[in-house]
């Protein structure tokens, strides 16, 4: 009895380590493990570039735009020095249709704008230009209150917890810059724009009246500046915006991470294509595939003189099939633990083995295309399919009765 149970132990064991294997989950990646259930943050993925869908020149009220939100169908900006006001843009033309003075706001260096369900928070933590400024805050705003056209402000101030020199540096040396930030269901997440390192720092601090010390979650080398932030909380996705080099702007794609462990998933940087000495500094999407991201006039004589303008991008061939993975049903985590396919990858002979529950189900083989290359029945007795005559590539297993129920399988 003794040995009976310690086999039955063991085969549980090895089903749960078998169903835990840890590895890039991402197929769109250069190192995708089929077989891996848990992302370990370790894809790593081909240079990528994207063009604008579409680009307007922005007017000259928005000549420094510095944030973006997508609010009620409509976009909002802010300048980044002395102006007081609030823009709401047209998403198409860029035309300002309305702007809201925020009577009683001071702005130093405001270098973002984020939102929540009930507020909108701007960020006064620009700090360039020596490096040293101790007087960084974030404005609070009610949405009800502009809506009422009486914006009413809150201020939460902080400093950084690892800022302990406030010497004053050369313009555009320090780490302790920032123009991006996102908001969570308590808390607020800076992220820096470090100009001697090239990273980017995580920083926390709540996001409710007050006077804090943000603190120092982590860093990650991304090799440029980051100017913006985006934030779906429930899709697990951040997207960055920045710019390296002569002002090449790119995007940083942050996804399938853990909790606030932001840099914990797959870790992207795309570049955006046919923008070079456009100093990106606003970034908003509302779905996660159609981004809206805004560049600030830069004027550098005799060469360079790029006018504010608007784009609008389509990330879905970059996220797409991630943000399809989320609406899976538990029915397909259900099958998973009924259902084992290997070897994966594969040349010739693939193995399924099932459980006797799913007897007699309908497979389907389709390839990149969306065409159906192989099809058949499983038994639980094992079935063993040919996929020699098969190109290479990834396959997508689908069975007919669980229709959320997908595997990926690669032919080499």
């Amino acid at each position: 009895m003794k040995k009976q149970r310690f086999i039955v132990l063991f085969i549980l064991i090895s089903g749960y380590m078998q169903a835990q294997v840890k590895g890039c989950t991402d197929p769109l990646s250069k190192n995708y493990n089929p077989m891996a259930v848990i992302n370990d943050g370790s894809c790593e993925y081909r240079s990528e570039s994207v063009r604008p869908t579409a680009s307007v020149t922005l007017s000259a009220e928005a000549e420094e735009t510095s944030g973006l939100i997508k609010w009620n169908n409509v976009l909002y900006t802010h300048n980044d020095n002395t102006d007081h006001n609030l823009y709401a843009l047209d998403s198409i033309s860029g035309v300002v249709l309305k702007v809201i003075p925020l009577t009683g706001s001071t702005n130093q260096d405001w270098e973002e704008i984020a939102e929540d369900n009930e507020y909108i928070y701007i960020g006064d933590f620009g700090n360039n230009v020596s490096g040293n400024r101790t007087n960084l805050n974030i404005l609070k705003i009610s949405k009800a209150s502009i809506l009422a056209q009486d914006p009413k402000l809150e201020q939460i101030n902080f400093s950084y917890s690892n800022q302990t020199n406030f010497a004053t540096l050369a313009n555009n040396s320090t780490d302790f810059d920032c123009e991006a930030m996102v908001v969570s269901k308590d808390s607020i997440y800076l992220f820096t724009k470090q100009w001697a390192s090239k990273k980017t720092s995580v920083y926390t601090l709540p996001k409710t009246q007050g006077t804090y010390i943000a603190k120092l979650k982590n860093s990650y080398d991304v090799s440029g500046l980051i100017t913006g932030a985006t934030y779906l909380e429930d899709k697990r996705l951040i997207v960055l915006s920045g710019y390296s080099g002569l002002v090449q702007p790119f995007f940083y794609l942050l996804y399938d991470f853990t909790g606030d462990n932001f840099f914990s998933g797959n870790k992207r940087k795309i570049t955006m294509g046919s923008l070079s000495f456009h100093q990106a500094e606003g970034i908003a999407t509302s779905n996660g595939l159609d981004y809206f991201v805004s560049n600030e006039h830069l004027a550098q004589k005799p060469f360079v003189n790029i006018a504010q303008k608007l784009h609008r991008f389509n990330l879905s061939p970059y996220l797409a099939e991630y943000l399809e993975n989320l609406t899976l049903s538990e029915n397909q985590n259900l099958i998973r633990n009924l259902i084992r396919i290997y070897p994966n990858p594969t040349r010739d002979i693939v193995h399924v083995d099932i459980d006797p529950s799913l007897d007699g189900l309908h497979y389907t083989f389709i390839d990149t295309n969306g065409k159906e290359v192989l099809s058949g029945i499983l038994n639980s007795a094992a079935t063993r399919l040919d996929v020699g005559n098969l190109s290479a590539g990834i396959y997508t297993i689908k069975l007919d009765k669980y229709p959320d129920y997908s595997y990926k399988l690669v032919k080499k």
